[in-house]
């Protein structure tokens, strides 16, 4: 990784700790996280609360410390509705995993899960600005279709991180970009905190940010 990915997850970890929540959980806890990831590319779904429930001793403690550190989000009836990088929503980013479809949070989210579960994906999603499709073939760090992506960039607002869910703040910022131009210019708007990256520097970002978050060790 060059200095700038390293600087970019640095500063996601101080704004969605995620790895640190983790390592606080206890080995329930951290086995149920999992366990809803895991959902998502081996059911094409979440796990809903009476599937977690037959997993920890008590579920309402489960869902609210899960909830309050922002690991898992969930609906009014207490069902999961995402856990990063995955989502039940219907967002932009649809992702084809195991034959799958799936919807991941964000444009990061989405670049995710090939190189942390270690599957192929197909990722269909569209330029924040213009709307024009993309779609990205990726076998873990490698994006297979770098012909048809070579001018898309990823970007991130960092201003935009707010003190409510990053899924509701943050993650709507984090996008595709279909070339240099519409790139630069969206950069331009606000150069102060919007950041760009190639792809090959994305893919990087987001492994480094997810590995140690889904690995049984950081339990």
């Amino acid at each position: 990784m060059n200095t700038k990915v390293v600087n970019a997850v640095e500063r996601l970890n101080k704004i969605l700790p995620l790895v640190q929540h983790k390592q606080n959980l206890s080995n329930e806890l951290a086995d149920v996280y999992l366990n809803i990831l895991h959902s998502y590319f081996e059911k094409g779904k979440t796990m809903s609360r009476d599937d977690i429930a037959q997993q920890v001793f008590d579920i309402d403690e489960c869902i609210n410390t899960l909830k309050n550190i922002d690991m898992v989000v969930f609906d009014s009836n207490d069902n999961p509705v995402g856990a990063y990088p995955f989502t039940m929503e219907q967002r932009e980013h649809e992702v084809t995993v195991n034959a799958y479809k799936v919807h991941c949070m964000c444009a990061l989210d989405a670049l995710a899960v090939s190189p942390v579960f270690e599957l192929d994906t197909v990722i269909h999603s569209s330029c924040h600005v213009m709307k024009a499709p993309v779609s990205i073939r990726q076998h873990k760090l490698e994006i297979l279709n770098t012909d048809d992506n070579s001018d898309v960039l990823f970007g991130i607002s960092w201003s935009s991180a707010a003190d409510n869910y990053c899924a509701t703040s943050l993650c709507t910022e984090m996008i595709f970009l279909k070339d240099k131009q519409v790139s630069k210019r969206w950069q331009t708007e606000d150069a102060g905190n919007r950041e760009l990256f190639d792809l090959r520097d994305a893919v990087d970002f987001t492994a480094a940010f997810f590995e140690p978050l889904t690995s049984k060790q950081a339990a």
